[in-house]
């Protein structure tokens, strides 16, 4: 039977919930409201009658009974017998927070890092496939690999930027998620160790948690011109000796950084020492927007198994990802594939072998979109939240923020109030690490992007005003959104 809560136990919870920065029934209503998102209110769960509530803290009746109306008005309190309403949270016509959706209308997304599409020069290579089509026809369509024609132009690629590769050593997947699962499943088993970088892309821990495995984080260098701290990812990998390590060495989400060629050599070497298999995601490699120059991870080693898609630099829509590995390893993994599904849609891989072979041709216009639009988000963060550490990224679609206080799922709770979605640090770590950092990507126009820093302002001075606010989520877990 749903319970209740006592008057009590409920002023306990709110701890000192009010310093006079709003009127009172705001503030109560505000720490009330966090308690239920948090978990830490059950839901239809029966709040004190107004009365008991009033006289336990000593307010007027009137502040409580304002205080649960706006509850009520914003959906997390239902209308009950007298005024003992129960906690619920308010329906909404789209989820707010549910992994995999978009970003409901009237919400500006910053959980999501990723470009709309090239247009032209997608569609013209749409346009370009369906004149191939009618030669594929008469097979089957099933093909695990890959359509040749696919994996022949990814092969070429790699072998331009110095790592000779051949069209057996590539597997075509359904975006670079798709391939680390296949990886991942191929690899490793439950509770096998897997090394990553700390903080990390958060669908990566997603797919290594979902695997069984354990993860064993490693921070990066607390100095952003450092980039990782070598000397721990080797002392880790000797001590441990995880089966797998999944790293972002160009352009790493979420920092932007991009790791330096000796330490490339030395993490490999590394890895091959301890019997780990390097697993190194490239999908962010083509956004180069300083112009760094590294060789490709897979030059130090042959073992190394790299992926790579063209969701960032094209277009997400494409669902078009790969693996590049030594053949024997291609064959494992073609072997799990097998498990999960029969091959990828033709016309998309038709339209993606023309895009691999132009690689370059949508980059130039979008790298000097990028770079305005990053220059735009660093002056208005400087401008608008001075008091945050922002380090530059040298490429990539995301900037990572030090935030004065350990707000960051405070500020992910409330930021749709302010017309923003966003993804808390935490997602981006293990542990509940990361509160005091937050993901801000680039990849609005200005306009936009503008809209979005006074939305962080305008949360943020709500936090400085009611400390409660924060102190309420601190221990709590943030909010389960789609990342990209």
């Amino acid at each position: 039977m749903p319970g209740s809560l006592n008057p009590t136990a409920l002023v306990r919870l709110l701890g000192s919930w009010s310093n006079g920065a709003l009127p009172a029934y705001r503030e109560l209503a505000d720490v009330v409201r966090l308690l239920v998102m948090d978990g830490r209110i059950p839901l239809d769960v029966a709040l004190p009658s107004e009365r008991a509530l009033a006289q336990t803290l000593g307010l007027s009746r009137t502040t409580v009974t304002a205080a649960y109306a706006n509850l009520r008005e914003q959906g997390f309190l239902t209308a009950g017998q007298g005024s003992r309403g129960r906690t619920s949270i308010p329906h909404r016509s789209a989820p707010v927070s549910v992994p995999g959706l978009a970003a409901p209308e009237g919400l500006q997304d910053l959980a999501y890092a990723s470009l709309p599409a090239a247009g032209e020069v997608v569609h013209r290579a749409f346009a370009d496939a369906l004149t191939e089509l009618p030669a594929l026809l008469p097979g089957f369509g099933y093909d695990a690999l890959g359509v040749p024609a696919l994996r022949e132009a990814i092969a070429q690629k790699y072998s331009a930027e110095g790592v000779p590769t051949t069209a057996d050593q590539i597997l075509v997947t359904s975006g670079a998620q798709h391939a680390l699962n296949i990886v991942l499943h191929t690899l490793v088993g439950k509770q096998d160790r897997v090394l990553v970088e700390h903080p990390t892309y958060p669908n990566a821990l997603d797919a290594i948690r979902a695997a069984g495995c354990k993860v064993l984080p490693v921070a990066l260098s607390p100095h952003a011109s450092s980039g990782w701290e070598i000397d721990a990812f080797v002392s880790t990998m000797n001590q441990q000796h995880p089966s797998m390590a999944y790293v972002v060495p160009d352009f790493h989400n979420p920092t932007g950084r991009i790791m330096s060629d000796l330490q490339r050599r030395q993490l490999a070497r590394a890895a091959a020492s301890a019997g780990t298999v390097l697993v190194v995601d490239e999908t962010l490699r083509g956004l180069n927007l300083d112009g760094v120059q590294s060789a490709p991870m897979s030059t130090f080693s042959p073992s190394v198994v790299s992926i790579g898609s063209l969701s960032k630099s094209h277009w997400a829509g494409l669902r078009t990802g790969w693996i590049r590995a030594e053949e024997a390893m291609i064959t494992r993994f073609v072997a799990t594939r097998t498990t999960m599904d029969l091959g990828g849609p033709v016309v998309e891989q038709l339209a993606a072998a023309r895009l691999v072979r132009s690689f370059a041709e949508p980059l130039d216009a979008r790298l000097q979109e990028l770079r305005h639009n990053r220059e735009s988000l660093l002056a208005l963060l400087a401008e608008h939240l001075p008091e945050w550490e922002v380090e530059r990224p040298l490429g990539g679609l995301t900037a990572w923020c030090r935030l004065p206080t350990a707000c960051s799922t405070a500020l992910t709770v409330l930021a749709p109030d302010f017309g923003l979605r966003l993804a808390a640090g935490p997602r981006f770590g293990v542990g509940g690490a990361f509160e005091h950092y937050l993901r801000v990507p680039y990849t609005l126009p200005p306009a936009q992007l503008e809209f979005a820093v006074g939305a962080l302002r305008a949360a943020q001075d709500k936090l400085d005003a009611s400390p409660q606010l924060r102190r309420t989520l601190k221990a709590g877990r943030p909010p389960a959104v789609a990342v990209a």
